[in-house]
């Protein structure tokens, strides 16, 4: 059977996330060198760890990324800018922003295009990059459409369905709604409940060019294995594989 992708375009889909709290430096440590291994599109680290990531990844087509008012939103804007201000500095490429959800249900929409283009413009100031999360589980369609034409009136990159924390994930349906309302400059990026390659396709063919996972591995072990490609450690060595 033909396949319609090669192992670069689903690698270049995801962001392999390093976020959960609980991760040690030593997990850290090797969660970047899996991505490097893999060749992904980027490592999205806890900020505090930017700075070592940004430096390992140096060099290579893995990209350095972080997140902004994670995991709730509900930052000052002034401490939004603060923190993507010291990810720039400590070489963050693309950022991850979480919009302010009270003020989204509260109808602040003003606010909000306020607190969004702040981080925005000090990000593409920075000649970097700005993904803007809305935790599409908390709101209604409405909403979600209105943050799909506020982001593109401000420029952003990508449009997020979540940050993984909610009580739900990214939809297809939600997904097909991002892509329909945001025009073409803007990319959408999917996050939470992608956890297998037939997930990850499923999601591309909607539009999605990006992924949050933490099964990185797995997904594109099953991808080198359809497209008949050696395995890989995490030396990034490859090995051959049959199934």
């Amino acid at each position: 059977m033909s396949l319609n992708y090669s192992y670069s375009d689903v690698a270049k889909m995801i962001d392999h996330s390093l976020l959960n709290p609980t991760l040690t430096w030593e997990d850290l440590e090797q969660g970047i060198g899996l991505a490097l291994a893999y060749d992904v599109a980027s490592v999205c680290i806890m900020p505090y760890a930017l700075r070592r990531c940004a430096d390992r990844l140096l060099g290579s087509n893995v990209r350095a990324s972080t997140t902004i008012g994670f995991p709730h939103g509900g930052h000052a804007t002034v401490i939004k800018v603060a923190e993507a201000r010291q990810a720039l500095a400590d070489g963050g490429e693309e950022l991850d922003m979480v919009v302010n959800i009270s003020k989204v249900l509260s109808g602040d929409w003003s606010y909000v295009r306020t607190d969004i283009g702040a981080v925005a413009e000090e990000t593409h100031a920075a000649g970097q990059k700005a993904k803007i999360i809305f935790e599409n589980a908390y709101l209604n369609e409405d909403q979600k459409i209105l943050l799909c034409e506020i982001c593109a009136e401000l420029g952003a990159d990508w449009v997020k369905t979540s940050t993984g924390y909610a009580p739900s994930g990214s939809t297809d349906p939600d997904l097909a709604l991002m892509r329909k309302h945001s025009p073409p400059s803007v990319q959408v990026k999917a996050a939470g409940g992608i956890r297998d390659l037939d997930a990850l396709l499923r999601v591309r063919a909607l539009g999605v060019t990006r992924c949050g996972a933490t099964r990185t591995a797995s997904m594109l072990d099953e991808a080198r294995l359809r497209l008949g490609l050696p395995a890989i450690n995490l030396h990034g060595e490859t090995t051959p594989r049959t199934r």
